[in-house]
């Protein structure tokens, strides 16, 4: 074959564009596609700052949302504790048995019934008595001199008397039984008002203790110490709380008391109206849930920087490992609250990063499709007969889904303090049962 027979390259000939098709000469059909590209630039321009100011908007709701689901958990606490009295109970009942809690009441205790026993004066009586049955001077004047003795021996008698009925099951009720009806008292020491069992007074809610000391009285005086017997009742106070900003804390339930009821739903709300203002929807929602978690994440590092600064704080003499037990206490179910708000975002986040396109989730979707699909086909191929439930589930699968999520959705609002775990076990009950879902999709005939 010559080189004249050698079949050349065709030239390369430029794309054909939509005017070109329509007969136009290549000159006006690049000038006609040029003038569209522009017209299609200027509409992209002239939308961007509507889109821009739509994102800034949405990115603003997110943040306010977030914030405000912070003031909301602590609103549910703070009106779990004054409202709910069963709730009040829960949270310090098991102060009765803290052995910090019943070593400062002891002690507190001890002191109070110390003060109405005039050691001098039951030294003198002694002697006397010794005087009066013949005892010598000099016997006499020893038993004078003993007044340190006595007094030390007189501490252990009334510290172990009071520690052992602190540390008595009989305590832990009175002690739950007294919290019960004094649970009004608490909501009015905390709103501002007094009562005479719990009470606001130099910045410290306070328990009258006196019943404790009345019981100790009654079993010194069935020990043998008939002296006790003169110890007049005694109103002594434990202090619950203490501190210098009690009563601006006081101030801030009250607010949060007064709008605790409507703040998650105002919350929820606010977060849903900057996800639909988003462009990009879902990943709005993937960043409002981060925003509540990682206000969650805040609130807990709140929480524990405030103990150790209350701590820091309390007067001198004051029992600090006391201290913190009733302060791990009382906001024991606020720790719960945040760990259950945090999971609930986290894993909301996790389920819209899941269904949308990235390479990952698209993985994801597919191998458990894949997986699901395979049991099927083997429980079908074993006998199983889906008929018109799968094409049910096959032409409603949408429908189901969204009834899925709504259903957990009622669970978990209408959940009395749903914790961590009710959450772990909602979401995962919500993915066995799309999984259910996807088992009986099966196409129609």
């Amino acid at each position: 074959m010559t080189g004249s027979d050698t079949p050349q390259p065709e030239p390369e000939r430029p794309p054909v564009t939509p005017a070109a098709e329509k007969g136009l000469s290549s000159q006006k059909a690049e000038e006609l596609d040029e003038l569209r590209r522009r017209v299609s630039e200027l509409e992209s321009a002239r939308h961007e700052p509507k889109h821009r100011l739509r994102a800034l908007g949405s990115v603003l709701l997110i943040i306010l949302a977030s914030l405000l689901a912070l003031l909301a958990v602590v609103a549910v606490w703070a009106n779990s504790i004054i409202r709910n009295t069963d709730r009040y109970v829960a949270t310090v009942a098991p102060l009765a048995s803290n052995p910090d809690v019943q070593q400062a009441v002891t002690t507190r205790v001890t002191n109070a019934v110390l003060k109405q026993i005039d050691v001098d004066a039951l030294v003198a009586q002694l002697s006397d008595a010794a005087s009066q049955k013949g005892v010598p001077p000099k016997a006499a004047s020893l038993i004078g001199n003993l007044s340190g003795p006595i007094d030390s021996g007189l501490k252990e008698l009334v510290h172990s008397t009071v520690l052992r009925v602190v540390s008595s099951s009989a305590f832990e009720t009175a002690w739950t039984n007294a919290n019960r009806r004094a649970h009004t008292a608490v909501d009015k020491a905390l709103t501002g008002s007094a009562d005479a069992a719990v009470s606001l007074k130099n910045n410290q809610v306070a328990i009258d203790v006196g019943p404790i000391v009345a019981q100790v009285k009654d079993r010194l005086v069935s020990s043998g110490f008939a002296v006790a017997a003169k110890i007049p009742d005694v109103h002594t106070d434990f202090v619950v709380v203490q501190g210098k900003d009690v009563g601006k804390i006081k101030s801030y339930l009250r607010v949060l008391q007064i709008i605790g009821n409507w703040l998650p739903v105002i919350a929820v709300l606010i977060a849903a109206a900057g996800v639909f203002l988003a462009s990009h929807r879902r990943r709005a929602l993937i960043g409002a849930a981060i925003g509540v978690f990682l206000a969650m994440v805040l609130l807990g590092v709140c929480l524990t920087v405030f103990r150790a600064v209350y701590l820091d704080h309390l007067p001198q003499g004051t029992n600090a490992d006391a201290a913190g037990a009733v302060y791990d206490s009382l906001v024991r179910f606020l720790r719960s609250s945040v760990r259950a708000v945090g999971a609930l975002a986290l894993v909301t986040a996790l389920g819209a990063f899941f269904i949308g396109p990235s390479r990952v989730a698209v993985l994801t979707r597919h191998f458990c499709t894949r997986g699901i699909g395979a049991g099927r086909d083997v429980a079908v191929s074993a006998g199983l007969r889906l008929g018109a439930v799968g094409r049910f589930v096959h032409r409603f699968k949408a429908w189901i889904g969204a009834a899925i999520l709504v259903v957990a959705a009622i669970v978990l609002f209408t959940w009395n303090y749903p914790t961590m775990m009710v959450v772990i076990w909602t979401a995962v009950i919500v993915l066995v049962a799309f999984a259910i879902r996807e088992f009986l999709d099966t196409a129609p005939a």
